[in-house]
């Protein structure tokens, strides 16, 4: 505890010039990581328009995007079919990033991210059922299979709820163990599904749960663009709380959170951003651990800074992801695949070198 005081409250007893002093250098240093990740997030913007197997040069797609000048066929390339990818790219990358910082600060686990509370795995379950058996297509057609999936999202989050509370409350090692068991108990379900299916069906199901963009169209941006951006906002008007639970529920408690709504208000967070983000996606996993850690080891712990450089990192690197994985390989490669090649070896380092920052 001494330690994570001494990290989180370096000021407790310092003078009024050190207290100016380092409110000037956190601004000066939040100015320039926000410089920066916008720059980054810009530059991946126009990488991931030019990158594709239909070549268009980097001033054509100037051309098509601001003066509404190319082919007609360049046009529809860059407007209809990549655009929409690279802002489905943005969204889903904030989502996952932001909702990682919750549950990392929330849980006071650096290792923790979307899929602890089983999310993305009851959001599978949802989707697979939809592919199976048609579950909503009648009434909701194209939209059957994401609504599925937002709709199981808030689903497991309510069973997960259901089994930690108590009499006494809902401890959050209690939600943390329920959510692995339910995540598991639905990612056994989704094996189930594949092993009683049809070889038509087991293709959709499998590829969908590996998480790709190539489906995403305007169609698939309007759907999920709502959900996320109010998740987003949800989780990010929470800062504040989260700076003080990562301290201790119970100092958060003595300080005026109020640790119940706090926790319900993130879980819908959360919900409405997972929700969006697997209803167009499919399952990606290790983005919400990587990009709220690396952001947390570089800037430090104030979730206020934390918050904004996630969402604007998390699009930026999930849309870089999608670029390599259209054009580093000759088959492209479903983004999913990539983020767990990534994550797997980084989710390691984090647990043999991290061990510190359990916050326990």
């Amino acid at each position: 505890m001494t330690w994570f005081r001494s990290r989180y409250f370096p000021l407790e007893h310092a003078d009024s010039a050190d207290t100016r002093s380092y409110h000037r250098s956190r601004r000066r240093r939040a100015a320039a990581a926000i410089a920066i990740v916008v720059t980054v997030l810009t530059a991946t913007f126009f990488l991931t328009m030019i990158v594709g197997n239909f070549h268009i040069s980097p001033s054509g797609v100037l051309d098509i995007l601001f003066m509404g000048g190319g082919s007609a066929g360049d046009r529809q390339v860059v407007v209809d079919i990549r655009l929409p990818r690279v802002l489905c790219s943005f969204l889903v990358g904030a989502a996952l990033s932001a909702s990682g910082l919750a549950m990392q600060s929330l849980f006071k686990n650096p290792m923790a991210s979307p899929s602890v509370l089983g999310i993305s795995s009851g959001a599978a379950f949802g989707a697979s059922l939809a592919i199976s058996f048609g579950i909503g297509g009648a009434a909701l057609g194209y939209y059957a299979v994401p609504a599925m999936a937002f709709l199981f999202c808030f689903v497991t989050i309510g069973a997960v709820y259901l089994l930690a509370r108590t009499r006494y409350g809902v401890a959050s090692l209690t939600l943390l163990l329920s959510g692995i068991a339910v995540g598991a108990f639905f990612g056994g379900l989704v094996s189930l599904m594949q092993y009683v299916a049809n070889e038509d069906v087991l293709a959709s199901i499998v590829y969908w749960t590996m998480g790709s963009f190539n489906k995403c169209g305007w169609s698939a941006f309007g759907m999920a663009v709502v959900p996320i951006v109010a998740g987003a906002l949800l989780i990010a008007s929470r800062s504040r709380e989260l700076n003080l639970i990562s301290a201790g529920e119970e100092q958060a408690s003595n300080m005026g959170v109020d640790i119940k709504s706090t926790r319900t208000l993130l879980f819908l967070g959360t919900s409405l951003c997972i929700g969006g983000s697997v209803a167009i996606s499919g399952t990606i996993g290790f983005v919400g651990l990587i990009v709220p850690h690396v952001f947390r080891m570089l800037v430090g712990p104030d979730h206020k800074l934390l918050m904004p450089l996630c969402i604007l990192g998390g699009a930026s690197f999930m849309a870089a992801v999608d670029a390599v994985s259209k054009a580093a390989f000759a088959i492209p490669i479903p983004v999913g695949i990539l983020t767990c090649l990534l994550g797997a070896p980084f989710f390691i380092y984090v647990m043999k070198t991290r061990r510190r920052e359990m916050w326990e």
